[in-house]
């Protein structure tokens, strides 16, 4: 499955992905906001990547592999959330590609996704409070402070974006 917007081209993550992987959660600063910011090992970086897969081959979607110009930049969408109401969204981006509105890009077609070929009625997306940048994508988008939770033993913002049917006409 691939879906594509102005600028990026979003497809099913693959094994061929893992080096890729495994050199992003090595970065420090792209784990700098998790409650443990140790960098991936490769075999975490497997790990996730195999859930990944995982979740695609149960679900039929999850997140995708998001490449601009034949090139893979990160990766990012809706997954199923065992633990919030609703789908979950998240991404994660190489830190060369940031604030060039890459996110605010994938975030919309995954609203998009969510709303239209899901039929979802509510997506979140979890925060930490420092990670100001992540937030302001998610708000820019529609989505709202809800609550702050308790996630893996850190304060961590939860955000929501209800999705009614005035926002099947907007989205498109």
């Amino acid at each position: 499955m691939i879906r594509q917007t102005q600028r990026l081209v979003l497809r099913m993550p693959e094994e061929r992905d893992l080096d890729f992987v495994t050199a992003l959660f090595a970065r420090p600063e792209l784990v700098a906001h998790r409650p443990d910011p140790t960098p991936d090992s490769p075999t975490e970086s497997a790990r996730r990547l195999a859930r990944d897969r995982a979740h695609w081959r149960f679900h039929g979607f999850g997140r995708w592999a998001v490449e601009t110009g034949d090139r893979l930049i990160g990766f990012g969408g809706v997954t199923v959330s065992t633990e919030l109401d609703g789908l979950n969204l998240s991404y994660h981006l190489h830190p060369d590609y940031w604030g060039s509105g890459y996110a605010t890009e994938l975030v919309r077609e995954a609203l998009t996704f969510a709303c239209h070929d899901l039929r979802a009625k509510r997506v979140v997306g979890l925060v930490r409070p420092v990670n100001a940048a992540s937030r302001r994508v998610l708000e820019k988008c529609g989505f709202g402070f809800e609550r702050e939770i308790m996630l893996h033993g850190v304060p961590t913002h939860l955000l929501s974006y209800r999705i009614t049917a005035a926002d099947v006409g907007e989205l498109i």
